[in-house]
């Protein structure tokens, strides 16, 4: 049985500001933190969930992936835009344009993220997280398509696409040039064995289709952490 996506991890020296953020800006609820982090949990319950975990690594250059937000019109942008500067968001330039139509921002700890214009096509089947973007190439939508078994939704000039077959948030990658890697992402995917699968033989099918295994091994938690055909990390847990 194939892994599902358990959650979006983002590694931080603020779980409890950013999961009250992001909590606030979606409008999820926060679950009670731990010595191992603190979650934000979706509406619906095969959705993945948002932990945000211990680090003392400081942010330093652009994330590899970043979240888009939905909007139904100008007014619900403007809304939202609202609600993640009186959490503690802030306006950012990543090299955006006047004229487009997105406004970009980022979080108490500095992670980007976009809050869509109403209207674009592309995320109109999608939910509030319209989708996580991320830098990455052809290779690495393939793997991930082949990993959590979703099928390609877009698929153009290298770039790639995937989406649950129950729908919600796409991911994306926008293909080459990726930017070099810098350290550990501090935005990564957690895994999930499915409830009587063999995590070990679902270990060896994801090397299979171009996974690694890291030389860190294992996590204190008993998760395997492993690296895609991009170099970038995520873990791999029993069964949920």
């Amino acid at each position: 049985m194939t892994s599902q996506l358990f959650a979006i991890c983002f590694n931080t020296t603020r779980p409890s500001d950013l999961a009250r953020f992001w909590s606030g800006v979606l409008g999820w609820t926060s679950a009670d933190g731990s010595d191992d982090g603190v979650a934000v949990l979706p509406p619906d319950p095969t959705g993945f969930r948002i932990r945000f975990l211990p680090s003392q690594e400081p942010k330093t250059g652009q994330n590899r992936a970043h979240f888009d937000l939905t909007s139904t019109s100008p007014e619900d942008q403007r809304r939202t835009v609202a609600r993640a500067l009186e959490f503690g968001g802030a306006h950012i330039d990543v090299g955006q344009l006047p004229e487009e139509g997105h406004v970009v921002l980022a979080d108490p700890d500095g992670n980007e993220f976009c809050v869509i214009e109403a209207g674009n096509k592309f995320l109109a089947d999608t939910g509030f997280i319209g989708a996580l973007a991320c830098d990455g190439t052809q290779e690495v939508g393939y793997f991930w398509s082949g990993a959590l078994q979703w099928p390609l939704v877009w698929d153009q000039n290298q770039e790639t696409a995937i989406q649950s077959p129950d729908g919600g948030t796409k991911i994306t990658w926008g293909g080459p040039p990726v930017a070099p890697k810098r350290g550990t992402n501090r935005l990564y995917f957690e895994l999930a064995v499915p409830t009587g699968a063999d995590r070990e033989a679902e270990i060896d099918r994801l090397v299979s289709l171009g996974a690694t295994r890291t030389d860190a091994g294992g996590t204190d938690d008993g998760q395997t952490l492993m690296l895609d055909p991009d170099g970038n990390e995520f873990s791999v847990r029993g069964p949920r």
